[in-house]
C-alpha cells in the first residue's frame, strides 16, 4: 500500500493492518489541544488516539469529555501525577502494534509522523528517536541554554549507553508494542526520557534517529519543562543506567 504524505514521504512499506497507537499525556493544553487532535486524525494510517488528561484545571477535561472524535479513547487522572505516570496509563490501553508518544501541544508537528514510522516499517529499526537537533527541517529559533541543557543531557546519557543519539530528550519515541512489554517504567514525570532511554540501550533492538521540524513555545506560551527537571533527568541517567 503507498501513501504519498504533506511532506512529500512514500510510506513505500506500509502494512494497511498495521495499527498505529498513539499517546498523548495532557495537562493545562485547552488552547492546543483541538488543533493537536485535528492533526493527529489527519494522518493517513490506522491509529488508535490515546489521551490521558493529568488532571488539568484549565477547561481541558471539560473539552475532552465532550469530544466527539473517531478512534479516540480518554483516561483521566484524579490528581496531578505528571507526564511519566500519564505515558504509563496510556501504554496501559494501547492495542496497536506500533506506539508512538505525542506532546499536546504544537511544538511538534504530527506531519513528521511518516519519517518516523519508516525506519520501522522497513524492518529497520525497533525504537526511533524524532531529533530536534539533525536534518533540515524548520525549527522556531527560541532558547540558547535549553538546548545546550538537552544536549549536555544526551551527551551524558551517551557516555552510559554508549549510543549515539542527538536527542534523548526529545518528545518523539516510536517503538513497537514487543519493545514496550519488556519494559518496567517507573518515573512519574519528565525522568521518563532518561529512563526510557536507558533501559532499551540494555535491550538487543535496533535503534534509529531521524530529524524533524520544531516549533518551541516559551514559558509564557505555555512551555513547563525547566531547570528543576534538568536536575532530576541527571539523577535518573545515574540511577537507571548504573544501579537498575
Amino acid at each position: 500500500m503507498y501513501f504519498h504524505y504533506l511532506n512529500g514521504h512514500n510510506m513505500n512499506r506500509y502494512d494497511e493492518n498495521i495499527k498505529i497507537s498513539i499517546v498523548i499525556p495532557v495537562y493545562n493544553e485547552c488552547k492546543t489541544l483541538l488543533e493537536l487532535i485535528q492533526r493527529v486524525s489527519d494522518v493517513p494510517f490506522d491509529k488508535e488516539i490515546i489521551i490521558v488528561d493529568d488532571c488539568s484545571t484549565d477547561g481541558t477535561r471539560d473539552l475532552l469529555k465532550n469530544l466527539s472524535v473517531e478512534n479516540v479513547r480518554l483516561a483521566f487522572h484524579d490528581k496531578n501525577l505528571g507526564k511519566g505516570a500519564a505515558l504509563q496509563t496510556g501504554f496501559s490501553m494501547v492495542s496497536g502494534e506500533i506506539i508512538l508518544i505525542q506532546d499536546a501541544d504544537l511544538e511538534y508537528d504530527p506531519r513528521d509522523y511518516p519519517q518516523l514510522l519508516q525506519p520501522i516499517f522497513d524492518d529497520k529499526a525497533d525504537v526511533v528517536y524524532g531529533s530536534r537537533f539533525v536534518g533540515g527541517a524548520p525549527h522556531r529559533v527560541v532558547f540558547f541554554w535549553h538546548m545546550m541543557g538537552n544536549k549536555f543531557l544526551t551527551f551524558l546519557s551517551n557516555m552510559f549507553t554508549n549510543l549515539n543519539l542527538t536527542d534523548m530528550e526529545s518528545c518523539y519515541k516510536v517503538f513497537r508494542k514487543d519493545v514496550l512489554d519488556r519494559l518496567r517504567l517507573e518515573e512519574k514525570r519528565f525522568g521518563f526520557e532518561p529512563e526510557f532511554t536507558a533501559k532499551v540501550a540494555k535491550l538487543d533492538v535496533r535503534i534509529y534517529e531521524v530529524g524533524i521540524s520544531y516549533s518551541g513555545r516559551t514559558y509564557k506560551e505555555g512551555k513547563k519543562i525547566g531547570w528543576k527537571d534538568g536536575l532530576s533527568a541527571i539523577k535518573c541517567i545515574l540511577k537507571y543506567n548504573l544501579f537498575n
